[in-house]
């Protein structure tokens, strides 16, 4: 009997339909349990598939559903994440086969019985998660075994160079180019603005590429939104960093160490934060920047990401080390993480506080001036524009002559013009039960609170700080404003900060 050329034969398609289902970035397609494929493919609920189109591939977690009510028999319904990832039409021919293996799960699983990896093991993991071709579970088992056996400095290393390998990577026409990184879990820590302003005033070239918030209330990317565009794709990118020296950017709108964001988000929902994946994750992006000399804001605090000063100190010389051998320079700052940075929690109340130290206005928060002249003024000093231990002095100057403020309006303006940021329509207090003196203030208690009142995705929500540690307050004195931007979310938030416990402790 003559057998087909497999090469002519046609492959099964269904009708491409889109669900308008969000899955929180994991691609999903939803088939008939009794469609022809299903039954070709012999494809069980909830396997790996891959879904092809026009040239392009997708994996995606499969469900399926019986009878006729939501799908005919020739349609696949595609989640909005696999309908983009895809970029099909309405009714567009798809094939849906089995996924083959993937070669780097072999590491992962050599990883989870405690070997350790070379480069190219973490090359074809990190080509491999930047390609969308893992699943969460996967992600989840290379992320644990990363962390029941932490990463040592060649793995770190290797893993960096992984990262910033699968993505592009800017270069600029300047000896020295500066960065500042927070390590994060302080509340309002919202020094980035002001340091690049302060930079850049300063004639150093400072590229800045800030996340959104993943479990904040508001990430740096988020608060610079309200003041700003930020989606700067890398062209528009290096325009405003050529003109004016400086730029803040949302680094998901560029393809810079495109692995980290699915790392993080996983390690979000596992609540693990790994020492070698944080090291990773800063450094390949700084370096995928362009960046030369970095400066790291480490926060120690009780209720901070670090808990303690020797825990940042191990962190700190692991970082540089790390840097060093992969050609950047870093220089680490451990600060206090004991209570929030500023007066706001939230986009628009962060904008407030940062607008406010850059306008010299008489109520603008001094710890947020003082930490990011701190910051600036290291970065002015590995920058050359200062000698050593000046540089806190040159920052404050240029806050004080009013030349960051000229620069931040100039970024803005060249980043698409310069915004107002919004006002909350609800507002209510959070007050002393009794007189006595601030000894406590819980910094994720605060992040879930703004939260629950809406932000960052509401922009005027958050939390607006009256009162700072060791102050002494009166029974029934606001402690903190709650804004929020619907009556609805205002009450949600409240209803947690009667059960939560104390989110501010007042002794007497």
């Amino acid at each position: 009997m003559t057998r087909p050329d497999p090469a002519a034969l046609v492959q099964p398609t269904l009708r491409a339909r889109r669900l308008g289902l969000h899955t929180q970035h994991q691609p999903v397609v939803i088939m008939r349990k009794d469609c022809h494929v299903c039954r070709a493919e012999g494809l069980a609920g909830r396997p790996q598939v891959l879904l092809s189109a026009g040239g392009r591939e997708v994996r995606a977690a499969l469900y399926q559903v019986e009878g006729d009510g939501l799908l005919a028999p020739d349609e696949a319904a595609l989640s909005e994440t696999a309908w983009e990832m895809l970029g099909v039409t309405d009714g567009a021919p798809i094939a849906v086969t089995h996924a083959p293996t993937l070669e780097s799960l072999t590491s992962v699983r050599r990883r989870i019985y405690g070997h350790r990896l070379d480069a190219a093991a973490f090359a074809g993991i990190v080509a491999d998660v930047a390609a969308a071709r893992y699943t969460d579970v996967h992600l989840s088992a290379f992320l644990t075994a990363s962390a029941v056996l932490p990463l040592d400095e060649d793995e770190t290393i290797d893993l960096t160079a992984a990262m910033i390998g699968v993505g592009d990577r800017l270069s600029w026409d300047a000896p020295i180019v500066v960065d500042k990184h927070c390590v994060g879990g302080l509340p309002g820590n919202r020094t980035t603005p002001l340091v690049v302003a302060i930079v850049a005033a300063n004639g150093l070239l400072m590229p800045k590429t800030s996340s959104r918030a993943i479990t904040s209330p508001a990430g740096t990317a988020d608060t610079m939104e309200t003041l700003a565009p930020v989606d700067l794709d890398i062209a528009a990118l290096k325009r405003v960093v050529e003109q004016e020296g400086g730029c803040i950017a949302w680094g998901g709108a560029i393809h810079l160490s495109p692995a980290d964001d699915k790392f993080v988000r996983i390690e979000r929902e596992l609540d693990i934060d790994t020492e070698g994946q944080l090291i990773a994750s800063v450094l390949s992006k700084k370096i995928a920047a362009g960046s030369t000399h970095v400066v790291i804001d480490i926060p120690v605090g009780p209720t901070a990401k670090v808990r303690s000063e020797e825990n940042a100190r191990q962190l700190a010389e692991r970082m540089r080390a790390v840097a060093a051998r992969s050609g950047l320079h870093a220089r680490c700052l451990l600060t206090d993480g004991t209570q929030p940075v500023g007066r706001g929690i939230g986009p628009a109340l962060e904008a407030r506080d940062v607008l406010a130290v850059l306008r010299n206005e008489p109520d603008a928060p001094e710890d947020l001036r003082r930490r990011a002249a701190s910051l600036a003024g290291v970065a002015l000093e590995i920058g050359g524009k200062s000698e050593p231990g000046e540089g806190t002095a040159l920052a404050l100057e240029t806050l004080a002559d009013g030349r960051a403020w000229t620069k931040f309006q100039a970024i803005c303006e060249a980043q698409g013009g310069m915004r107002v940021p919004p006002v909350a329509e609800q507002t209510h207090p959070l007050a002393a039960a009794r007189d006595g003196r601030v000894v406590h203030i819980d910094n994720r208690k605060l992040a879930r609170f703004a939260k629950l009142a809406g932000a960052p995705e509401a922009k005027a929500a958050g939390i607006f700080m009256e009162v700072r540690l060791g102050q002494d307050v009166e029974r029934g004195q606001p402690l903190l404003h709650l804004h929020a931007e619907t009556a609805a979310e205002l009450a949600y938030a409240l209803d947690y900060a009667e059960t939560a416990g104390d989110i501010i402790r007042v002794e007497p």
